[in-house]
């Protein structure tokens, strides 16, 4: 992919309590500001406000280029956006090594999210049944002590 990619992401932000909120939003927008590889042009970041359920939420609306199209992916990857708009160029040409490897590191973040979730239900579940089986001596406690 030659020449420049023109894009924007809105990234969204909700939690407790405002001051966290707003500080996790500031240092999100400074790490997407170093990335290698792109050149934000436009940042705007909304005033945070208080929902209808007692979190504080904002959002930041960045707009940036890169060279390269993979960059658009890492970045809906790493940062979660929730929406991207490729502005510019209209149209893209790309070459199928280019895609196939794009795809593939699509594949890989995937399976490494899989794998994560699998490992947290697999820690879930152990936490459960020992909760189980104490919930269970402290009832045999208790009778005993009865």
């Amino acid at each position: 992919m030659a020449g420049k990619i023109e894009a924007r992401v809105v990234i969204e932000i909700i939690g407790a309590p405002q001051n966290h909120v707003e500080e996790v939003m500031k240092n999100v927008v400074e790490k997407f500001k170093a990335e290698d590889g792109l050149k934000v042009i436009k940042e705007n970041t909304a005033e945070c406000k208080e929902t209808e359920n007692k979190l504080w939420a904002t959002f930041s609306e960045i707009e940036f280029e890169t060279s390269h199209i993979q960059k658009i992916a890492d970045v809906c990857f790493d940062y979660m956006p929730s929406s991207v708009e490729i502005l510019s160029p209209a149209g893209l040409d790309m070459d199928t090594s280019m895609l196939a490897d794009m795809f593939n590191e699509v594949l890989a973040k995937l399976h490494g999210y899989a794998m994560n979730a699998k490992k947290v239900d697999a820690e879930n579940r152990l936490l459960n049944a020992r909760i189980d089986k104490l919930r269970q001596e402290n009832l045999a406690l208790m009778k005993k002590v009865q």
